[in-house]
């Protein structure tokens, strides 16, 4: 048992910037759940919320957490058992999740780990265990391949609502480590060739060690005119935006062959405008295709795909660091040459 006035080192939000503090641990209520965190991914939404430009959710810090059960209330989780926690669930209940749109549930963004999964501890409320939102980790599923579980289910849902076909040519537009994720999953759903395009060398490169077949740098070639080139003059089937620059959702629409679509995942900051003739999408019949988050059956197939060995995630990790480093981290992570930077406690 661990004692409830025992400290625990945590990331936090503290007036608009990121501190290491030592906090109480959680008092558990009947039905939570107290995690001991072992691995963590850093994202880049976690890097936006640090610099104020996040516009979707609460600045809570770490949702890609994995780690060993130290206390719980319900019997169906054991302290020592390896999981994986997800900070947002929906109620499976209302209007919208009825209607198959889940991540829009009112209840949805309203849940979350306490204090977040850039901590020593971390409890998970009642309402996310009651609804799938904890995964036992099979033993063949290490703690940093537990932490892509998070993104990679956001993959899986935004590339479900695309629907890429048998053969399809797909343009990812951002390479970092979600554009990366995309182009290993759309292998996964037998897209045809694949071409990305980032203003960074060293992501332009790594793209090819996960099979990008074209990787473009867009500071050094004219990218639309490269994907029409290398699609006969057509376009992209379907272009994935993982990037919320204003300029790189331009370049990803105008990249796309008529009657093509347009999967809009990057998150664009508050206030972006774009610089785009919409009567192109009628002309055309552009379809854009927004996707935010994930659920549970996105969680559990993630899962599944890593312990099935489908993808291998570890493949994306280049740096490492502890809670004691989370500064240094983030700011590895802002530079560029980073892909997947995950935090161990």
């Amino acid at each position: 048992m661990v004692e409830g006035f025992s400290p625990m080192k945590s990331v936090i939000m503290e007036n608009g910037k990121a501190v290491i503090k030592e906090l109480p641990l959680p008092k558990l209520q009947q039905g939570d759940v107290l995690v001991k965190m072992k691995a963590c991914g850093l994202c880049g939404t976690d890097i936006e919320k640090i610099c104020g430009q996040y516009t979707a959710s609460q600045p809570i810090l770490g949702h890609e957490p994995t780690g060993i059960i130290q206390e719980s209330t319900v019997d169906w989780l054991k302290p020592g058992d390896r999981v994986f926690a997800h900070h947002h669930v929906p109620c499976y209940e209302c209007y919208y999740c009825k209607k198959g749109s889940p991540t829009m549930c009112p209840y949805y963004r309203k849940t979350n780990l306490d204090p977040g999964g850039f901590s020593e501890y971390f409890r998970v409320p009642a309402w996310n265990v009651a609804r799938g939102g904890v995964l036992k980790l099979p033993d063949n599923v290490s703690f940093e391949e537990g932490a892509f579980i998070e993104p990679l289910a956001t993959v899986i849902r935004a590339q479900k609502r695309v629907a890429i076909d048998n053969g399809d040519t797909v343009f990812i537009v951002g390479i970092g480590p979600m554009g990366l994720l995309h182009a290993m999953m759309a292998k996964v759903n037998k897209a045809g060739v694949i071409i990305a395009s980032d203003v960074s060398d060293f992501r332009t490169e790594f793209g090819y060690k996960v099979g990008i077949n074209y990787s473009l740098n867009a500071k050094k070639v004219n990218v639309v005119d490269e994907v029409k080139r290398l699609t006969d003059g057509r376009g992209a089937d379907v272009t994935i935006i993982a990037s919320g620059s204003p300029s790189a959702i331009v370049s990803g629409l105008n990249a796309t062959r008529k009657g093509g679509r347009v999967l809009l995942f990057g998150v664009p900051y508050k206030g972006t405008i774009l610089n785009y003739d919409i009567s192109d999408l009628l002309n055309n019949e552009i379809s854009i295709i927004p996707s935010n988050a994930a659920v549970e059956e996105d969680t559990k197939e993630a899962l599944a795909i890593i312990a099935n060995k489908k993808i291998d995630v570890t493949k994306l990790i280049t740096h490492r660091f502890s809670l004691d480093e989370f500064n240094e981290a983030v700011r590895i992570g802002k530079e560029g040459n980073a892909i997947k930077v995950i935090i161990y406690s």
